[in-house]
């Protein structure tokens, strides 16, 4: 069991004094209204392809126009997204850092509306797998900016529920993909899976739109010396405009010598990154988390379900896209309520009792699957179906609402995008391996396919046990140095405190000076 302890945490008890509520401040709750399509609804991009490529293998006329795909191609055409993401994930950091979060996220959503295009006007296999590509290209510049300008624009009571949110945020998209390809699903055009295609880039078009409305990441503007822009859009947002907020002034105390900080010892390359062993414990949590949350055994059931539907006896379209939507819905329920509960417990019970509830799930998948594909009983299909159900509130609990919540916590600023980068390369490059093999096993071995997640699980659960630290109730500037040891904790503090004394002396100064003038 890992025990970490972050800095004193000065903001976070002048944080939990405030009792008014965000929707009863008006700047803070314009932006949280203005959040929704700019950044969270980056992830009902996500959701929407992930939904759509589970519903369009039921449409016949996708089936015939590209020729009844192998297991192999169909896995192909399914993973190619995340190839597109792997391929991207290099430059992310660059361009985050360099040009800020706000460009990031309209630079990935304008590649991404050009992959939507070219996936509706697919005229063959290549044509689809490279817009695919190029879709998944896409989406990691909006997904680490969006999640990062949510992390650094909130204020800290909300953050963890807006960056839990962010999350089950997918659930929208792939809500409304499971709608369009209900609808669509019995034309007998190649229209029936064009519309969804296009109409994936609708999201995107949002995000360019909304954008605009929000600011910059006052630790992005810390961080390229505009001090002014920063200070005055945390007055704004965090304090409704009162320039003498004394939680503004510890916060952007806090901020600018944390930042100062991590850019004096700032490491310039990926090579150099590695070189502390506070990174390299970072880096071994972004892995794990990455792949983690790839293979809890979600893949199946969000790629492949209509597989496994058939394996108990569920073969009628219509019926399929009706348990992918309902099971979509479901997911976006108690995904959102896990969400909002975030802040009342510790992130390690709820990433253990995530980890020991989709266990036990599989468990009862694997035994209900073998026992209805050795004896045809209708029991065993039911229980399958509950299994199903079942899977999404535990999974939901801990790699859906924690993960973005605990990537911006764990990493601090200088490095939060090169985190984020981290966990979406590992991520993908799980998902590529999962959305390719996962056809082939369930094809060649059926039930049996299932006794491999049950194995990993158990590991997984081994993993989180002995090095996921405690991050709640803590700002992120009080989790910067969480790695790094007591001096390093001691030092930032200390900055901190110079400088809001530096800040109230000038205060004075400028008061005296205005009496004066008065005089």
């Amino acid at each position: 069991m890992v025990v970490a302890e972050a800095a004193d945490p000065v903001v976070s008890r002048l944080v939990e004094k405030d009792v008014t509520p965000w929707y009863k401040k008006p700047n803070l709750r314009a932006l949280y209204l203005v959040m929704v399509p700019a950044c969270l609804g980056v992830e009902w991009t996500s959701g929407f392809d992930s939904s759509m490529m589970n519903g369009i293998q039921t449409i016949d006329t996708w089936d015939v126009y590209f020729d009844s795909p192998n297991k192999a191609k169909l896995g192909f055409m399914s993973a190619s997204y995340s190839l597109g993401c792997i391929l991207a994930l290099p430059f992310v950091p660059l361009i985050n850092d360099r040009y800020g979060r706000r460009f990031s996220i309209m630079f990935g959503s304008i590649i991404m509306i050009i992959g939507s295009i070219l996936q509706c006007a697919s005229q063959n296999l290549a044509m689809f797998v490279i817009a695919r590509i190029i879709l998944g290209f896409g989406i990691p510049f909006a997904i680490v900016a969006a999640s990062s300008l949510i992390g650094e624009l909130s204020y800290p009571k909300e953050r963890p529920i807006l960056t839990s949110l962010f999350n089950s945020s997918w659930f929208v998209g792939a809500i409304i993909a499971a709608g369009v390809n209900m609808g669509t699903f019995e034309m007998d055009t190649t229209w029936a899976w064009r519309i969804p295609s296009v109409l994936q880039a609708v999201p995107n078009m949002m995000q360019l739109i909304f954008v605009y409305m929000i600011p910059e990441s006052p630790r992005y503007l810390i961080s390229k010396d505009r001090h002014e822009e920063a200070r005055a859009i945390l007055i704004k947002y965090h304090a409704e405009g009162d320039e003498g907020s004394e939680l503004v002034s510890l916060e952007y105390a806090q901020i600018n010598a944390t930042i100062k900080m991590e850019l004096e010892n700032k490491k310039m390359t990926w090579r150099q990154y590695f070189t502390t062993a506070g990174n390299r414990r970072r880096a071994v949590l972004a892995l794990c988390l990455g792949v983690f949350t790839q293979w809890s055994g979600n893949n199946p059931l969000s790629f492949y379900l209509k597989k496994i539907l058939v394996q108990v006896g569920i073969t009628d379209p219509r019926r399929q896209n009706q348990v992918n939507l309902g099971t979509t819905c479901w997911s976006f329920v108690n995904g959102t309520f896990m969400a909002l509960i975030v802040r009342r417990f510790k992130r390690r019970s709820m990433y253990l009792l995530c980890i020991s509830g989709i266990f036990c799930v599989y468990i009862a998948l694997t035994v209900s699957s073998a026992q209805y594909a050795l004896t045809g009983s209708k029991a065993a299909g039911i229980v399958t179906m509950t299994a199903i159900f079942c899977y999404s509130p535990f999974y939901n609990m801990g790699f859906n609402a924690l993960t973005y919540t605990y990537l911006i916590e764990i990493f601090p600023y200088t490095i939060r995008s090169k985190g984020i980068t981290m966990q979406q390369w590992w991520g993908r490059a799980a998902t590529f391996i999962n959305t390719f093999v996962n056809p082939i096993g369930l094809d060649n071995i059926g039930w049996k396919y299932y006794i491999w997640y049950c194995v990993w699980i158990v590991f997984e659960g081994f993993i989180i046990f002995l090095i996921f630290p405690e991050t709640s109730g803590r700002t992120l500037e009080e989790l910067a140095f969480l790695f790094e040891g007591e001096d390093a904790k001691n030092e930032a503090a200390a900055r901190t405190e110079k400088q809001v004394i530096e800040h109230e002396h000038r205060e004075v100064i400028e008061l005296e000076t205005t009496k004066k003038a008065d005089v």
